[in-house]
């Protein structure tokens, strides 16, 4: 096992080990390293830690020490000095003509190296515009032409999933993608719903290329004669995910009906004549496993559902039942006022209730009809009777009336 810490280097998402050489680094720290081009800055993205002999190469780069407050205020010069090589750069191809696109330029840490990166449909003779880049700013000069892939990933942006690029994030590096991919997960073949914004085609395709080949292998071919549930039949179409198959009987051939690939037997693969094949049995159907549901009974509260109500509910009901002429429950209507039940003896029930007090009794007192209304009753004194409102007129000290 060796102490090793992982570092990234800017615009790139693979990772490096280098030897620490007993320095405490911890993730997300700066460091300056020794590489094969001199000194360079990067990004800690592991601290230390320990892997195999065999997950490394030798001899192991070591780590010149932590980044300090003058290595940034380097790094931040050589940004500066980036911008103004890239724009020079810029008007020099524009000179000599070169059929070329500048991408990107990396100047590195110790400023005796300047990259140019670019793109190009064909070979580029650039000779005499290293000569002129290597007067202007007398340092080594090197150009590197990369593809369009390389270039997105330089950049960097939004892919039509609404994310960025997969290979400006986390790609180590560029996987191989065919449109056999495609075709086999049922895609468009529309080029420009399966191409990322790179031109090429997307490299997500080869994410779940393995669970499509895998669905593939058992499930059958198009056409495919098949015997199911409700018969033979000939596979039209197929769902790979969800392992669904759409057969066309020979009962019903005009409808299609869905089955599960485990209730269909394979008769013959692909297409071909029904010659010699003999139809077995039908098959069973599939019946999709569940838990059973537990049942929800309701929960009564002992602090207001005691056993005497519960066993009284029946026999309310049934003495509402029995109350009624029709033989369905009378229910008490909100809002009504229940009437009192006629006494024996033919009194009122204000002159029981007088009785049982020992006083005597003291009819309700009646009101007459003018009195009831508010704007009848006499005013107090000091106090001026407001006039009535009545179907949009208003009542003015002479009498007359006026609308409101």
């Amino acid at each position: 096992m060796t102490e090793v810490i992982s570092v990234r280097f800017r615009g790139g998402s693979k990772t490096y080990f280098f030897d620490p050489r007993g320095v405490p680094v911890r993730t997300g720290d700066s460091v300056i390293v020794q590489t094969a081009q001199g000194l360079e800055f990067a990004s800690c993205t592991q601290g230390n830690h320990e892997v195999d002999d065999a997950a490394i190469v030798k001899p192991l780069s070591a780590v010149v020490r932590r980044a300090t407050e003058n290595d940034f205020r380097v790094l931040e010069y050589n940004r500066k000095r980036e911008r103004e090589a890239f724009d020079i750069c810029e008007g020099k191809i524009a000179d000599h003509g070169l059929e070329m696109k500048l991408v990107s330029v990396s100047v590195g840490f110790d400023s005796n190296k300047i990259v140019f990166y670019f793109t190009a449909d064909g070979r580029v003779d650039f000779r005499e515009l290293v000569r002129d880049l290597a007067s202007v700013f007398r340092a080594r000069i090197e150009l590197r032409q990369i593809g369009v892939r390389d270039e997105a990933k330089m950049i960097g942006g939004l892919g039509i999933c609404g994310r960025p690029f997969c290979c400006s994030q986390f790609l180590d590096g560029f996987v191989p993608v065919s449109i056999k991919m495609a075709k086999t997960q049922n895609l468009s073949l529309n080029p420009a719903k399966i191409s990322g914004t790179c031109g090429r085609l997307m490299c997500c395709l080869k994410y779940e290329q393995n669970a499509y080949e895998d669905a593939a292998k058992r499930m059958p071919k198009v056409e495919s004669f098949v015997q199911t549930p409700d018969g033979p039949g000939n596979v039209k179409s197929i769902e790979l995910l969800r392992e669904l198959v759409k057969v066309s009987l020979d009962s019903a051939p005009e409808s299609l009906k869905t089955y599960h690939a485990c209730e269909i037997k394979v008769l013959r693969s692909g297409k071909g004549s029904r010659e010699g094949i003999e139809i077995p049995e039908r098959t069973a159907r599939f019946v999709e496993e569940r838990e059973e549901e537990e049942l929800i009974q309701p929960v009564f509260s002992t602090s207001y559902y005691t056993d005497d109500h519960l066993a009284e509910a029946p026999r309310r009901e049934k003495m509402s039942m029995e109350g009624s002429d029709t033989g369905k429950p009378r229910h008490r209507h909100r809002g009504t006022r229940r009437k009192a039940a006629p006494r024996p003896d033919g009194q009122p029930q204000f002159v029981q209730q007088a009785k049982k007090q020992g006083q005597p009794p003291r009819p309700p007192k009646q009101q007459s009809r003018s009195e009831s209304r508010p704007e009848d009753r006499p005013a107090a004194e000091g106090k001026r009777r407001r006039p009535p409102y009545r179907g949009g007129r208003r009542w003015n000290k002479g009498g007359e009336g006026q609308k409101g």
